[in-house]
């Protein structure tokens, strides 16, 4: 048992790994948490393996056409365990992505905001490179709420929906790839 629980690995999209914090590098996860709760647990599990005195990213975002109660929680959830939130587009279906980003931002203390809505994009691709490669060395970033999904259900203006191919892994690996690049080139993330 014990031989086959150490070759064991977490399902695809449950904090799986992307990269580990070390030298220029960030620390990547991606999970399913859509819910406040999972949300705040991702959040404290990422907690116990980020490095002291770097910070906490979290890219999430809510589904449409589902629950708009639990919006707002999530970005207090967000608030209360991450040192930086970037609010996205999960899948929005048939709603405004715009909406239910104001929606989850609600949820967010207003000293804390301004910046959550500075960072705020409904692309949820942006909202991905711009945490990877605007988080200092060592800092780490969750990516939640899509986890093993290779899909993103977006609305298609005529009020039905569109479904594009979309995977956070591969989008997380080309931004740390990019960002490794400009490491090389003597550029830099932003701290």
């Amino acid at each position: 048992i014990e031989r086959g629980l150490a070759g064991a690995s977490a399902p695809p999209g449950r904090l799986q790994p992307v990269a580990c914090a070390g030298g220029q590098d960030v620390g990547v996860f991606v999970d399913y948490a859509h819910t406040d709760d999972a949300l705040e647990r991702s959040l404290q599990a990422v907690r116990a393996v980020t490095p002291a005195g770097k910070r906490l990213w979290v890219v999430f975002g809510c589904g449409g056409d589902r629950d708009r109660s639990k919006r707002p929680r999530m970005g207090a959830a967000a608030s209360r365990l991450a040192d930086v939130l970037v609010v996205t587009s999960d899948n929005p279906r048939t709603e405004d992505p715009r909406s239910i980003l104001e929606q989850v931002l609600s949820g967010v203390p207003p000293e804390r905001r301004a910046e959550a809505e500075r960072l705020a994009d409904v692309d949820r691709e942006r909202a991905i490179r711009a945490a990877a490669l605007g988080a200092a060395p060592g800092d780490v970033v969750l990516i939640a709420g899509k986890g093993h999904e290779d899909y993103q259900i977006l609305p298609d203006g005529r009020g039905g929906t569109v479904r594009r191919d979309f995977d956070d892994v591969l989008v997380a690996r080309a931004a740390l790839e990019e960002r490794r690049a400009a490491c090389g080139r003597g550029g830099g993330a932003a701290a």
